[in-house]
């Protein structure tokens, strides 16, 4: 299994809307891809900026290339991202997961 994470940031007056987008366009466009096991935003605000985690797990690097491209570490932009984020990092990072853990 990997572990993908994304980090970006909005102004935090923007914030909310981008959350809003995050889950109305993002989440359904990872869980459309097979492989995809699961999709995790996380949000801080600090000051003037929230900061945009967007973590997900999946099955194979395989599996990433569908939804990235090549290659599977640059990262992934929407049209709309333009009117919120304020810079776009190129890649994001990944890890093998070597162990996990679930509720019982």
């Amino acid at each position: 299994m990997i572990a993908r994470k994304w980090h970006g940031r909005t102004p935090t007056a923007k914030a909310d809307a981008y959350a809003a987008l995050m889950n109305r366009l993002a989440i359904p466009d990872y869980r459309a891809i097979p492989g995809n096991l699961a999709v995790h935003i996380l949000r801080r605000d600090d000051g003037e900026v929230a900061h945009f985690i967007t973590f997900t797990r999946w099955e194979s690097l395989s599996a990433i290339e569908k939804f990235a491209g090549t290659p599977v570490d640059q990262a992934k932009y929407y049209f709309e991202d333009r009117d919120f984020l304020l810079e776009f990092e190129p890649s994001v990072q990944q890890w093998e997961v070597t162990g996990t853990a679930s509720p019982k």
